[in-house]
């Protein structure tokens, strides 16, 4: 079984009220909010790291998190910050995964090219003079993946890490049958 390591985890949620962007600037030290560059006010914190957008609607989207729970760690503190501003959440914040980025290792290096064509057009984007990884787009779970010749890769698209999990083992299997991927031995 692969190690897979969680990138970054984008999720949403709503705080069930419109918010008054211009006064949540000047209450959170830090916030961005330049409406007419993008409507959404941004703010950051350190820990955990990531970058929370809260929009006047009342929705937010908070990126930059390795896990759902830092995910949940950082929308909780930017609501606490927000109603230690005077400004009333009416929602506790249903959260929903809208995309987890995700990164592996299969082992060896394996030829892109051979990959393209026994696999199938239908399913795999292989362009090496504009992009040297192999895009191979999955049905179930629904999530693409960018595999590279050293044997990396990159799976995005999924809302739960066990769908992660699934592709990658997927597509070890499958190029394992098809003769593409040695069985290391470690």
């Amino acid at each position: 079984m692969s190690v897979i390591k969680i990138e970054n985890v984008v999720a949403s949620t709503s705080l069930g009220t419109e918010l008054d962007l211009q006064a949540i600037v000047l209450a959170l030290d830090g916030a961005e909010y330049d409406p007419e560059q993008f409507p959404g006010l941004i703010y950051r914190l350190k820990e955990p790291k990531t970058a929370t957008l809260l929009f006047r609607s009342g929705k937010a989207v908070c990126t930059g998190g390795k896990s759902l729970e830092q995910v949940e760690t950082a929308i909780s503190k930017v609501v606490k910050k927000i109603e230690a501003a005077g400004i009333v959440v009416k929602a506790t914040p249903k959260i929903e995964v809208q995309n987890i980025v995700a990164s592996s290792d299969l082992g060896a290096k394996i030829n892109l090219n051979s990959i393209a064509i026994s696999v199938g057009l239908e399913k795999v984007e292989y362009e090496p003079e504009q992009f040297p990884g192999l895009v191979y787009r999955l049905d179930s779970p629904k999530v693409v993946v960018l595999l590279f010749g050293s044997g990396k890769l990159v799976c995005t698209g999924a809302r739960r890490p066990e769908d992660v999990q699934t592709a990658v083992d997927r597509i070890s299997q499958e190029l394992r049958a098809a003769g593409l991927l040695e069985t290391r031995v470690d």
